[in-house]
């Protein structure tokens, strides 16, 4: 235990260097007094409290001492005694005030620290690096970044780059716009470096970075379509469009899917989806049915979603394999074929968009007689058969569908009368969930039918407005969890979740409990299809992000 005198001492002596320095017109006169001030660090617990104090603050005058100065600093920080700790933490953005070269260096040293367990320590360094982003926010973000790494300059440890991760997102991204000035300037930067850490992220960690992109000025409403494009870019590259597809990559699949999603507002907003769309139909689409049931919806329902803003060119591209697969999933009368209510809502809107575009090219698809005058018109070709067969298949499906309708229907005034009934607070959730699972099963097949009337003509019309508000969206209006993979809620129990039939309690997504009324509805109209609600994949979930990219890190 220190002698209190000698305490004394040593802290009398501290006053008096920090008095003369303070007095002194020409400080770096006095390089004894600072000399002091660093050897009185190596003293009193008091006395290293307040030499914590003065070694930053007259830092600036004494360059030659300032490697001595530092590593006395350092040496503080690294103290049993938690106020000493915190006192020199407190002090390293001081270094860098009127001294930017050493930004990166201390930056560095506080990243290290976000890994103390006391909480007066953590918030500490926050407080030290939001003053250091204050001082210079370029040079700080980008010492930051660092941490975090990229495929070439991966981070060397896993533990501090998620505590970076965290900071980043808790304390900067809220008060960018406080930050992030000039406005254009450090918003391109960020934007930079965010793009150069992308190379290797988790899929949370993606989602995470993408959402404050779209949050940025320079890629907001009035954002030139270039940018759009650029956004566009930046989730192509995730989902690995260059990678050869191998359908048993589930990692790949929730990617592929997940990254789809994350582009529709920015294909909405007029950036090209052909890159996304050639990929699904040279490589998804034709195997499409050997995807696991969910990871198909949620296929489905992303073509869906991006089939109004395709260009004609793609739409002509896609539409042929959009065919098929409306055959493959339409059955012919008593055949035994698979048969799902959303997968057919799904396929029939996309059908309907891309058509809307390229009308003729359904001529030879499905066997109609529209004339636009073009080659590609191919009138005079004998595409009966094709027309006798697409028309079956619909006389077919709407049969399966009213029949369906009817029972829901009925369904739902038990369901009414159970509601009634109902004693508990628990049984009227569990009938309220069936009834909203109802509702939407009603409007997957009258949008069914809605789309279906019009395809029986030798020259149909095929819908290409906002009129047909697809089952998953009105679910969504309606609080009903949405289906997205992005959105990180649970589906509904039973037409959202991709299968004609229920989805088993230990399903992911499910979304409530197991629906009757639609079980039973559905009991004798679909031979196959009997997997409904199997998890597409196991691992962490989707909610934690997909496939692990170069280190592993693991989006599943």
């Amino acid at each position: 235990m220190a002698d209190p005198s000698d305490e004394a001492k040593h802290i009398e002596k501290l006053y008096e260097f920090g008095e003369r320095l303070n007095e002194s017109k020409d400080k770096s006169q006095n390089v004894k007094d600072y000399q002091g001030i660093i050897n009185a660090a190596k003293t009193s617990v008091k006395a290293k409290q307040l030499a914590a104090q003065l070694i930053p603050r007259f830092f600036k005058f004494f360059p030659e001492l300032s490697q001595p100065a530092i590593d006395t600093h350092l040496d503080l920080i690294e103290e049993e005694e938690l106020g000493v700790r915190v006192q020199a933490i407190r002090g390293l953005p001081l270094f860098c005030k009127d001294t930017p070269e050493h930004i990166a260096k201390i930056v560095d040293i506080l990243v290290q620290l976000l890994a103390s367990e006391e909480f007066v320590e953590r918030d500490a360094v926050h407080k030290a690096l939001m003053a250091l982003l204050r001082q210079d926010v370029k040079a700080s973000l980008t010492a930051l970044f660092k941490h975090i790494g990229s495929v070439d300059e991966p981070s060397t440890d896993e533990f501090i780059r998620e505590k970076v991760l965290s900071f980043i997102r808790d304390k900067v991204f809220p008060i960018k716009a406080e930050l992030l000035k000039p406005q254009e300037e450090m918003e391109r930067h960020i934007t930079d470096l965010i793009k150069k850490s992308l190379e290797d992220v988790t899929g949370a960690e993606f989602r995470m970075f993408m959402d404050f992109l779209k949050s940025l000025s320079i890629f907001g409403e009035k954002a030139p379509a270039e940018r759009m494009k650029e956004l566009i870019g930046i989730i192509e590259g995730q989902a690995d469009l260059d990678a050869q597809f191998n359908v048993s990559d589930a990692d790949h699949i929730d990617r592929l899917i997940s990254c789809l999603f994350m582009a529709l507002p920015f294909v909405v907003r007029g950036a090209s989806s052909s890159k996304f769309l050639n990929y699904l139909d040279k490589h998804i689409l034709p195997v499409s049915d050997k995807l696991p049931d969910e990871r198909r919806l949620d296929l489905l329902k992303a073509l869906a979603e991006v089939s109004p803003f395709t260009a004609p060119q793609d739409s002509r591209q896609i539409l042929p394999s959009v065919v098929q697969l409306l055959k493959k999933n339409m059955p012919r009368r008593k055949t035994g074929e698979e048969f799902n209510f959303t997968y057919v809502e799904c396929l029939l809107y996309t059908f309907h968009h891309l058509a809307h575009k390229v009308p003729n090219a359904t001529n030879s698809l499905c066997g109609y007689k529209i004339v636009t005058g073009q080659p590609s018109d191919r009138l005079g070709e004998d595409f009966s058969e094709q027309y006798k067969e697409f028309t079956e298949r619909l006389s077919y499906v709407e049969e399966l569908t009213r029949a369906t309708m009817k029972k829901l229907t009925q369904g739902m005034a038990e369901k009414n009368k159970a509601m009634a009934a109902a004693k508990s607070e628990e049984a009227k959730n569990t009938i309220k969930i069936e009834k909203q699972n109802t509702t939407t099963g009603l409007r997957t097949c009258n949008n069914i039918l809605t789309m279906t009337k019009t395809l029986h003509s030798k020259t149909p019309s095929f819908i290409g407005d906002k009129s047909i508000n697809l089952s998953w969206k009105e679910a969504t209006k309606s609080a009903v969890p949405s289906s997205s993979p992005t959105a990180g809620a649970k589906r509904p129990a039973n037409f959202s979740n991709g299968s004609g039939n229920m989805p088993s309690k230990k399903s992911r997504g499910g979304g409530g409990l197991q629906n009757q009324l639609v079980n039973r509805a559905f009991e004798g109209l679909s031979q196959a299809g009997r997997s409904g609600g199997r998890s597409g994949g196991g691992g962490r979930g989707r909610g934690r992000g997909w496939g692990g990219r170069g280190r592993g890190r693991g989006y599943r």
